[in-house]
């Protein structure tokens, strides 16, 4: 793929993106950046530190080539001894690469059908549960860290159901991806798991899809690897190209941080019908990288493309297809008419999308050097990890979590707002319904806010459509860009740009009942729990069934 001029559509930003693209030339910057030279993105010894254990992901398309024959030594063995169903337990960077390939791939025949479990929803884990065989299901245990409390819980669910029917040899229908010396390699060996991958350790998460956490499920799904790998290193070698110009990378890095820098810090993501999965792993990749320092880029996926009058000033637009898409085209055309950067990009066939998971990678780290913010570090996710470990020691302590009071319900829907550190201050007699909870809540926003619809409930196709109704809702009446994530997974993501990234957030909650929760074995804790734990942790400010948020608020239309 090579980015020609007529998919470059940059309006009033054009003069400035040839400027920086002749500044990196001078000062050598993708040189440095194939050099691993940390100062390119930040300097310090703490910096260095972590960057210099952050960039395996470079040359991955090569250096993996030579585990490809383990792999699939692997896959042909499980497939061999009857095993028709994979579930991938992961979180984050370690889950949504193998959804997209799920995907976009679909299942070769006679190879395995991957389900991708990244939540602690009781109804979701039931309902994967109760759609496989157990007795012909390989678990992925997926977690870099080793450590992750998400996919703890999800193994020792699922270890327990399978210790029921498979007494003796529970652990072969295990395998772990991880980190050297990690818990999650020392229970592996405890337990008997058929296999440890492990990975390189200097590869973040979300830069890990070309490794085993992407190509093992790859590999069971009958993707060809050779064939894979071929298609990225295409693309890592244009990645490697020292003149700015002519690599795509650094020319799309360059254009997403020129325009964050004139306010259009919203890059929104269009994709045919076959590529739409694509926008969850790029929306981790983006927000988790940029957003700290009060800073950072907002990646925005899933919105329908509307006409221009719904949209602000805020936008640039990626338009990506496989194959000819007409209807995306003509949608575009009419935003770029009105003066809209947009960035277009055709894919040829399925494999390309190993092109474009190395492309956005490569892009992601120009854009740090254009924030000026290391994109290797995530910062805020840590914190809310730590939260939850408190959240859940207290509930040890107590028996139960704190409860949100209640400001309004009407018998379905409750609700209850806070902002900033406090709550908003109502009196005592004044009559309000539930529509003025909501105008007040959209009272709060000022120019360059965005919406975060944060779902704390199953992600099932129905609650999606309706969560997507919103959204369009918003988008249309309020000309905002609004974003949409299934609790806990979008803590591993975009959870770092709204923590740590500019505070234009209004965040939204939705969160329901467990009526059928389920135990997590050795834990006093239920899946419930710990969801609402993970809720506790890192929500901003809430309402309660339907939460509305905003971290800073300049007007209080209640006081």
């Amino acid at each position: 793929m090579k980015l020609r001029s007529k998919d470059l559509k940059l309006g009033k930003i054009k003069s400035k993106v040839n400027k920086t693209l002749s500044r990196f030339e001078k000062k050598e910057i993708i040189k440095r950046i194939w050099e691993k030279d940390a100062t390119v993105w930040k300097k310090g010894e703490k910096h260095a530190e972590v960057i210099s254990n952050r960039l395996g992901w470079l040359s991955l398309p090569y250096t993996m080539t030579n585990n490809v024959y383990e792999i699939n030594e692997f896959t042909r063995e499980v497939i061999e001894e009857g095993y028709t169903t994979a579930v991938l337990l992961g979180m984050g960077g370690s889950s949504m690469g193998p959804e997209v390939l799920s995907s976009v791939f679909g299942t070769a025949e006679g190879y395995l059908k991957l389900h991708v479990l990244d939540t602690t929803d009781p109804v979701s884990i039931q309902r994967i549960y109760e759609s496989i065989e157990l007795s012909k299901t390989i678990f992925l245990v997926a977690s870099k860290s080793g450590s992750t409390i998400e996919v703890d819980s999800l193994f020792r669910f699922f270890f327990e159901k399978v210790s029921a029917v498979n007494t003796k040899e529970a652990g072969r229908q295990f395998v772990a991806i991880t980190d050297a010396d990690t818990k999650l390699q020392e229970l592996a060996n405890e337990k008997g798991f058929r296999k440890v991958f492990t990975n390189p350790s200097d590869i973040g998460g979300r830069y890990s899809v070309l490794s085993y956490f992407g190509l093992v499920p790859a590999s069971l799904l009958g993707i060809d690897l050779i064939e894979f790998l071929k298609n990225a290193g295409n693309m890592m070698n244009m990645c490697s190209n020292l003149d700015p110009s002519e690599n795509p990378g650094a020319i799309i890095g360059i254009i997403a941080g020129i325009a964050a820098g004139e306010k259009k810090d919203k890059l929104t993501f269009f994709y045919s019908e076959n590529l739409k999965s694509f926008g969850n792993w790029v929306e981790q990749l983006i927000a988790e990288s940029t957003g700290k320092e009060n800073t950072g880029i907002l990646p925005v996926v899933g919105e329908m493309a509307g006409k221009s009058k719904e949209y602000s000033s805020d936008r640039i637009f990626v338009n990506t297809s496989l194959g000819k898409s007409e209807e995306l085209k003509k949608s575009v055309s009419s935003l770029v008419k009105k003066g809209y950067p947009a960035i277009n990009i055709n894919l040829a066939n399925r494999y390309d999308v190993a092109g474009q998971f190395y492309l956005w990678e490569f892009a992601t780290a120009v854009m740090g050097v254009m924030l000026g913010i290391n994109p290797f570090d995530e910062p805020n996710v840590k914190e809310s990890k730590d939260n939850t470990t408190l959240v859940l020691k207290d509930f040890d302590e107590k028996g139960s979590l704190s409860e949100e009071k209640i400001l309004m319900s009407d018998g379905t829907i409750s609700a209850s707002m806070n902002v900033g550190a406090g709550k908003l201050k109502i009196k005592s007699n004044l009559k309000i319904g539930m529509s003025d909870i909501i105008d007040g809540f959209l009272f709060l926003k000022t120019k360059g806010d965005y919406f975060a619809i944060m779902a704390y409930i199953d992600g099932d196709v129905k609650n999606k459509r309706i969560l997507d109704k919103i959204r369009e809702m918003l988008r249309k009446n309020m000309k905002s860009a609004v974003t949409v994530g299934f609790g806990p997974r979008f803590l591993h993501s975009t959870g770092q740009y709204h923590k740590g990234g500019p505070d234009k957030g209004m965040f939204i909650q939705f969160v329901c009942k467990d009526e059928n929760d389920l135990i997590i074995p050795g834990k006093k804790y239920s899946f419930g729990t710990l969801k609402n734990a993970k809720m506790e942790s890192g929500r901003a400010i809430a309402i309660f069934f339907v939460i509305l948020s905003k971290r800073s608020v300049a007007k209080d239309p209640y006081k």
